[in-house]
This record gives structure tokens, sequence and C-alpha cells, in this order.
């Protein structure tokens, strides 16, 4: 396999400095791609570059993903519109062991001679004092070279204004470069188009300061057809934690994506070879409303964050709420899991216990929660047969609930019409 020709049929290439395609044939090269720790947790967004050294390490190539420790607690300003909030390290190495989980997911780090590793360049600079590195890095770049960069020029035009902390992270991420060139053997450095200013920056450090070559590449900035951000929702970012973004909303996010997305992102973000991929969108393009890419898409990388048993009940849980699926696999979840799955519909807590002998369903959804506001309303759906509990069709008013009808004896799912849906979640 052809790292480059791989990217390329995959449209994931933006960016590729002369010389890395040569490189990248004479024999197993060492690369790497920065992640800022902001957060504990990864997002979508994160996604190309996590696939990007996926498929570096399929080629047979060996990843390294750097995770930004020390520049975490700068912040990268390329294209930023403000400057970001400084992190301690107490929160750093936090999200850092959280990406590195994350990560796990993705790369195989016990492979043999191309196994990924994992570098934090907080290793190499808490012991860095200024004094040496504005001598012996910050005299190899000038400020005129270092003001070209488009993103430096975009702050500096911006009513915010560039912070020198900000500034000086160009060079700081060019000396991650000449650090790992020069300790790890890593000979190109990866990233989003945004990237390219500081990847640059670095081979030009490793070039005047030790005469040495290295390599650059960008991916392409994935964009919705619509024109919104990718990896947004109403509800904020589309994170790799289930703790952030439930693996149902997660498989949704994926499964909800336009059909011209769907074709650009089956590529980009599946291990799946071209050969699969073109039967895939045949199959899609002959009966566009089955959705075969978006389910495709959405059940492999739903799994690979996730698990098996998370995509399994993310594909149940959409039959059941869009579908004829049945109820039955909730009686399987633990209670934070059935809550999870409802996150987003509206969930209310009723403090009254359901006795042996059960309670009537109208004040239940009146009175003891409020899903309904008045016994009218409430009594003219059920006339109209459209009201369900648990995926049974309520035929009178005077219907009594009992304790046995409770799911993991806390929930029940009301249903109004075909796809409004309540979780009742009763005290203990």
């Amino acid at each position: 396999m052809n790292f480059i020709e791989e990217l390329r049929w995959r449209g994931m290439i933006q960016d590729i400095m002369p010389g890395t395609e040569d490189e990248l044939t004479k024999e197993i090269v060492s690369g790497y791609i920065g992640f800022d720790p902001t957060a504990e947790s990864l997002h979508v967004g994160h996604l190309t570059q996590i696939m990007t050294l996926t498929h570096f390490q399929r080629a047979g190539h060996k990843p390294f993903a750097l995770v930004g420790g020390a520049t975490g607690m700068i912040g990268d300003p390329s294209f930023k519109s403000q400057e970001r909030n400084l992190l301690d390290e107490e929160t750093l190495q936090k999200n850092v062991a959280g990406i590195k989980g994350q990560l796990e997911k993705f790369l195989d780090f016990d492979c043999g001679e191309n196994s990924a590793e994992m570098v934090n360049n907080y290793d190499w600079f808490k012991d860095f004092t200024f004094l040496d590195f504005i001598r012996d890095i910050g005299k190899l770049i000038t400020v005129n070279y270092m003001m070209a960069k488009d993103s430096v020029k975009k702050r500096l035009d911006g009513t915010s204004g560039l912070s020198f902390t900000e500034f000086s992270y160009q060079l700081l991420q060019g000396y991650d470069f000449y650090w790992l060139w020069k300790n790890k053997d890593i000979k190109i450095q990866m990233g989003g188009s945004d990237q390219w200013g500081n990847i640059v920056t670095g081979t030009e450090i490793i070039r005047r300061k030790a005469q040495g070559t290295a390599f650059g590449l960008t991916t392409q900035l994935i964009k919705k057809a619509d024109g919104t951000k990718f990896g947004k929702t109403e509800s904020g970012a589309v994170w790799l934690d289930s703790k952030r973004t439930s693996p149902y909303n997660f498989y949704q996010f994926w499964l909800n994506t336009a059909d011209s997305d769907a074709k650009n992102w089956i590529k980009v973000f599946s291990v799946k070879s071209r050969a699969e991929i073109e039967t895939l969108e045949a199959e899609h393009d002959a009966a566009p409303h089955l959705r075969v890419l978006q389910k495709a898409l959405a059940a492999e990388i739903t799994e690979r964050v996730h698990s098996k048993h998370a995509l399994e009940t993310a594909i149940k849980t959409s039959e059941f709420l869009f579908g004829n699926g049945t109820i039955d696999f909730m009686n399987e979840l633990e209670a934070d899991e059935i809550i999870s799955i409802f996150e987003g519909l509206p969930q209310f807590e009723v403090k009254a216990a359901i006795s042996q002998s059960g309670m009537e369903v109208v004040p239940l959804l009146t009175e003891h929660s409020s899903v309904f506001s008045s016994r009218s309303e409430l009594r003219k759906l059920i006339s109209a047969g459209g009201l369900s509990i648990n995926k049974e069709k309520v035929e009178s008013p005077e219907m009594v609930i009992k304790s046995e009808k409770l799911i993991k004896d806390r929930f029940l799912v009301v249903q109004k019409g075909k796809k409004t849906y309540f979780l009742l979640v009763f005290n203990r």
C-alpha cells in the first residue's frame, strides 16, 4: 500500500512538500501529528488526523502521536479568532491520558517495527529555559518569516490582536519537529491545512540548525455540503468520549449525513478498500432511500470509537425510536445507558412510587410528571390512539400502570404519536 496514493484517492491531501512521496517509498519512515490536549477527549474534528496516522501505519510506516502537554499551555493561534485559556499542568496530564486511550482504538502500539508511539512535548520543554530557547532556536527564524504566515497575518488583521505567547507557538512547534527528527528519527510531520506554516517552520529549523532534511504533508479541511462546520451539531461538538456524546448520538451524527457528504466522508473516515467503497456507492446510488453509505460509515466508526456492543445498542435504539424495533433490548442495558440513549429527549422525574396495585395513566402523566399539561389533552390523545407506553398502545384513560411494567424497576418510555418520546425516571 502506497501511503500518498491512498490519501490521494481518498481526497485527503491538501499540500505536500517536494520529495515527500519519494522518501516514503524508500523505507519505513517515522512521521507524526500533534494533538492539542485542551480537553480530556478528542472530537470528530480530530478524526481526519487520526485516520491519516491510521493509513500511515497501514502503509507500513511508524506513526507518532504528539500530545502537546507544553504547547497546550499556550494554544495554537492558527486561524483562531482569539487567544485560548491556559491550562494548568494537572488538567493537561489528565487530558493527555484521556486522549491516549482514544488513540489506542485506531493505532496499534504493539505490532513490531512500526508500532505506534505517543510522545508529550512537555517532556523536552519542561527543563528548557527561556534564555536557552531564544538563544538556540529564536535566532534561527526571523520575525519577517514568522509574520509572513497566513495564520499570523489573520490574527494581526483582526480585532483581538496576537500576544507574544501565541506568536511564539510557531517556534515551539517547529522545535518539536527538530527534537523528534533528532531523537526519534522522525522525517515527516503531517497535519490539517491550517498547520502548513508551522510544519514548514519545523523543516526550516531542522535545515538551519542541523543541515537536515525533513518533509511535510497537510490534509484538506473537511466541510459539509450545506456550508456548516463539520463535527458540530445544535448541541455542540461531537465527542469521542461516551460521557460527552452518547454512542447513540454519535451513531446518529454519521447516520444523518447528507448523501453528498457520505460519499466523501466514507473515503476519509473508513479503512474500507477502494473496491469495497465503490461497491457501497453503487448500492447507494441504486437505492438512496436505504442510506447504504451512511449506515456503513456509522457502523464502522461507532464500533471503532466505542464498541460492538455500543453499536448494536445504537442500532436497536434507532430501530426502536424510528422503526418497528422492540423495547426488549433496554432490559439488557445499565441504568446510565438508558438515560444516555435518551439524551436530548425530554426526561421527567417521577417522585411518586408505583404501588403493587398500580397507578392510572392520566394522573401519572399530568400530576406526577408534566408530560402533559392537562387531563383533557391527554384524554383526547388516548381516544385518538396516539399514546403508547413501552411500545404498547394505551387504549383507555383508566388504564393502570403496574410496577412490573417498569424497565429496570425505574423507567417508562412514553410515546406521543409516531416519533415523539419521553422518558419517565422513577425515584428509588
